[in-house]
């Protein structure tokens, strides 16, 4: 039954969680932690971690989506970055770095982004920036908006992307435009022979729609984390991660029904910080998590500290701020694995799963996804 609450006379909203408002329940059952996998694995390509990265420039690099990659993630290129538009990144990231540091003008750095953005994208940049992820031999995934996906796809698959994300702020499988033909998302996806992985959706409804255009993953939330999006107090527009993510999953569950067994995955987008969280969001029936400001402390981030998410550059219109790391650095190992000295969950992000994972008795992520949840109240 939905929890409505009245707001006013003849007007009822759902109450819905964040993952702040949930706990895990331990059950009667722990084990060790040897014996617990979090591995997951998407069409034909199986991961050691239920890490995405949240395709931002802030964090993803040619040579950091490699590194996540060995470290048994999945790391996502933006094709609509700045290693797609700027033959020297450096610089650019230069540029942001200083413009950060003007306190007199909170809006410098938005604007830089705006210009850096401007630049038109360069298909020898993006190719070889591609080429850097596949000669490693890990997978290689990259990032398109609906807008460009028509545009772009073809040059990235030529140039060897494995995993197609399709990623804007908010995303339907029905679009209407004037004057120009929207993204047919079925039709498009129909096309492809490899996995698209589609999103960010926040309600049962749109996920089930974007499940039925033959997605082989959704991607639920919209990339907001604590000080850096801002889409909430420009669109009005906010997802509580706990009851998104439970919704998503109960229209995979359904999908998997009406289609005899067709199992599309669900990603985690936004609203978390610390390990808790990524455990929770699992727990709540997410696949896999899609980890941006929480991986800027990363010594290997291209920011440098600095954290934004590709709404920021939106010409007209930016939906996420710049936010300031934190004021530590570790290497991306540590950050995943530890050890760690830290007491607030901020590092050894997986360990502390694999940890929950075994205190509460279950041996694989599709397991933990029935473990038990309270609510704060």
């Amino acid at each position: 039954m939905r929890d409505l609450v009245e707001i006013g006379m003849g007007r009822t909203a759902r109450r819905a969680y964040d993952l702040d408002d949930v706990e895990i329940v331990p059950s009667r059952r722990t084990r060790s932690s040897s014996v617990v996998s979090t591995a997951w694995q998407i069409d034909a390509y199986r991961f050691e971690l239920p890490l995405v990265t949240h395709p931002t420039d802030a964090i993803v690099s040619p040579g950091t989506a490699v590194a996540v990659g060995e470290l048994g993630g999945l790391g996502v290129l933006n094709a609509e970055g700045l290693w797609a538009r700027h033959p020297n990144v450096e610089d650019a990231i230069f540029r942001l770095v200083r413009a950060a540091e003007d306190t007199e003008d909170p809006t410098a750095i938005v604007r830089e982004l705006q210009e850096l953005h401007s630049a038109p994208i360069r298909l020898d940049l993006l190719t070889e920036a591609i080429k850097t992820v596949r000669e490693s031999g890990v997978t290689v995934a990259a990032r398109v908006s609906p807008q460009h996906a028509a545009e772009l796809t073809p040059d990235l698959l030529a140039a060897g992307v494995e995993i197609l994300v399709v990623q804007g702020t908010i995303i339907s499988a029905e679009h209407v435009q004037r004057d120009v033909e929207p993204l047919n998302l079925k039709d498009f996806i129909g096309r492809l022979d490899v996995p698209v992985i589609a999103g960010g959706v926040s309600d049962y409804r749109t996920a089930m729609h974007l499940m039925r255009t033959g997605a082989a993953g959704v991607i639920v939330g919209h990339g907001a984390s604590r000080g850096v999006t801002s889409t909430d107090s420009v669109l009005g527009i906010g997802t509580p991660m706990a009851t998104a993510i439970v919704d998503a999953a109960a229209a995979r569950r359904d999908y998997l029904d009406e289609t005899g067994g067709r199992y599309v995955h669900v990603l985690a987008d936004g609203g978390m910080s610390v390990s808790g969280d990524i455990a929770k969001a699992i727990a709540c029936g997410a696949d896999a998590v899609m980890l941006g400001a929480p991986l800027a402390a990363a010594s290997e981030a291209p920011g440098q500290g600095l954290y934004w998410t590709s709404a920021a550059a939106h010409p007209s219109l930016p939906r996420s701020r710049v936010a300031l790391g934190p004021d530590y650095a570790v290497d991306l190992k540590t950050l995943l694995f530890g050890p760690s000295s830290d007491a607030e969950g901020v590092v050894n992000l997986f360990g502390a799963l694999r940890r929950v994972m075994a205190k509460t008795g279950y041996s694989d992520l599709k397991e933990f996804q029935r473990v038990g949840l309270t609510v704060r109240r």
